[in-house]
């Protein structure tokens, strides 16, 4: 376990509670019978999130100390990954009353 092999995972994690989010809110719309698409929601997430999380791997070979834009980069990656797991409970209490 290397620490790009952590980063890959950081960003899979990312990608998976974003495509879990997407689906129970699909399937939720879809059986209430509304059937509202949320792409735009998702790609301006992906703009937001994602992309600065990237933008941050490219800046670590300007890092001097060669740490402080990794744990920035897993501080911003692990908040994400936060964001979606409350995003994913709201969808339930939503569902559930």
């Amino acid at each position: 376990m290397t620490l790009a092999d952590w980063l890959t995972y950081t960003l899979w994690a990312i990608f998976g509670f974003m495509m879990l989010d997407f689906m129970i809110a699909l399937f939720g719309s879809f059986w209430a019978g509304s059937f509202d698409t949320t792409f735009l929601g998702y790609l301006k997430d992906i703009m937001f999130y994602v992309i600065p999380l990237n933008f941050l791997l490219s800046m670590v070979a300007i890092d001097p100390t060669g740490w402080i834009v990794i744990v920035v980069y897993f501080i911003g990656g692990l908040s994400i990954i936060l964001k979606y797991v409350i995003d994913i409970v709201r969808r339930f209490q939503k569902m559930a009353s």
